[in-house]
């Protein structure tokens, strides 16, 4: 069973979100949204830069997701979201659910790329035209210096588990990409702890962002 959440949260429709994602929320039998995915999706929506800090499982993927998927213009085939992750095992499962919550979008095509994976078919898929790409930092960079990834179109990015990256040394990487991308872009960052460094790769690649915390319950 999914877990029920207090019933003083909003309902997804009061959130913002457009109808073919409502339709997707409702086919996955999500009832109300979870105490992050309440207060991140409604900034996230309006376009705010937003910190969010919750412990895996709160439903944070969502809470991104939704958001990214309703700022998509599918009729143009290049990469407009890009998701950072640590691992390839987050990154397969962040693209899962980028595709169940847009199955109502029609042509939506995110590809996942990562380290250990043959390298020509992530290109294959790149070129086919992705909307949405998520990947791990290094992985990332080297379709950025082959040229097969371009970021030019790249309207939102969103940084997850940050703390984690962080902690795996991929600060260098992070730093780079995030220099890569358009200034006129919006960050979202998700970790579940804030550490000094965490706020200092927060405070160069971000403007006036929204706090949100989730505290464990």
């Amino acid at each position: 069973t999914r877990p029920s959440f207090r019933m003083d949260t909003p309902s997804f429709p009061e959130l913002g979100l457009a109808q073919p994602l409502l339709q997707a929320i409702a086919d996955l039998g999500f009832e109300r949204p979870s105490p992050i995915q309440a207060l991140a999706i409604p900034p996230a929506v309006q376009g705010h830069d937003l910190v969010g800090i919750s412990e895996t499982g709160s439903g944070k993927t969502a809470a991104f997701t939704l958001p990214l998927l309703q700022k998509l213009d599918l009729a143009r085939h290049v990469p407009q979201a890009l998701v950072v992750c640590p691992t390839r095992e987050l990154a397969m499962q962040v693209c899962e659910e980028i595709h169940q919550l847009g199955a109502h979008l029609p042509g939506l095509h995110a590809v996942p790329v990562y380290g250990g994976a043959p390298m020509d078919r992530q290109i294959r898929h790149l070129r086919d035209g992705a909307h949405v790409v998520v990947g791990t930092p290094g992985r990332l960079l080297d379709h950025l210096d082959r040229g097969t990834l371009q970021l030019a179109a790249v309207r939102i990015v969103v940084l997850d588990e940050a703390d984690r990256m962080l902690d795996m040394g991929f600060r260098d990487e992070m730093e780079r990409l995030l220099g890569q991308l358009p200034d006129e872009r919006q960050t979202l960052f998700f970790s579940a702890t804030m550490n000094r460094e965490v706020a200092r790769i927060i405070e160069g690649h971000s403007h006036d962002p929204r706090r949100i915390e989730v505290e464990q319950a």
